[in-house]
């Protein structure tokens, strides 16, 4: 069976990525990166619980994530420091793992990697990166969402979530501005629960035996 790491947040897109890869019968073991900023995994972990899946941290260089919070100050919004942290994330990870997978959906424009860029990093650190709901519009994942999830959702200024937001957040208030200036409103979600009924038919294959 094939080892996958999945990048992982705690977050709707990501759980869904792990669920339909664990389907896909892919040996699927949840992976959040942290820079010692926040100890905001610990929501990520509480979720792999739930879902039952092994998870653990990788605590990479702070250098990455400071070089991105200088690219959204200077240009005021956040789109190219996200795209410059992730593309950094999938670089690092990538001399450790040879499997890879996010959950990046169709609809996503940051975090994003294009084309070439996918292909660059496979070929040159001889891995494999997947996009689970990369066909997946909005529509069909909110399906899937409501399906086997149980979500809390808020604001991003408020939700305790693992993504890389979190840590942007409080390096950008250590710097004496304001993160609202520089992150449009917006919601986002965490997994807290699944919705047994309908979701242990897809695992219970899997989860009879861990």
């Amino acid at each position: 069976m094939k080892k996958v790491y999945v990048l992982f947040s705690g977050g709707k897109d990501s759980s869904l990525s792990a669920l339909l890869l664990k389907n896909l019968g892919y040996d699927v073991e949840l992976v959040t990166v942290n820079f010692k900023i926040l100890d905001t995994y610990r929501y990520a972990q509480e979720t792999a619980d739930i879902l039952k899946m092994p998870h653990h941290v990788e605590f990479l260089d702070r250098e990455i994530v400071e070089r991105a919070v200088e690219i959204i100050l200077r240009d005021g919004y956040p789109a190219r420091g996200i795209q410059y942290l992730h593309r950094r994330v999938i670089e690092t990870l990538a001399d450790k793992y040879k499997v890879i997978a996010d959950g990046i959906r169709r609809d996503d424009r940051v975090p994003r990697l294009s084309h070439s860029e996918i292909q660059s990093i496979e070929m040159k650190k001889n891995i494999e990166y997947i996009n689970p709901l990369i066909g997946f519009g909005h529509r069909t994942v909110k399906y899937l969402v409501d399906r086997y999830f149980i979500l809390s959702q808020g604001e991003s200024e408020h939700i305790l979530k693992s993504d890389y937001e979190s840590e942007i957040r409080a390096l950008i208030r250590a710097k004496g501005k304001d993160p609202r200036d520089y992150f449009p409103k917006h919601t986002q979600s965490r997994v807290i629960g699944l919705k047994k009924g309908e979701i242990t038919w897809a695992l219970q294959d899997h989860w009879g035996k861990s």
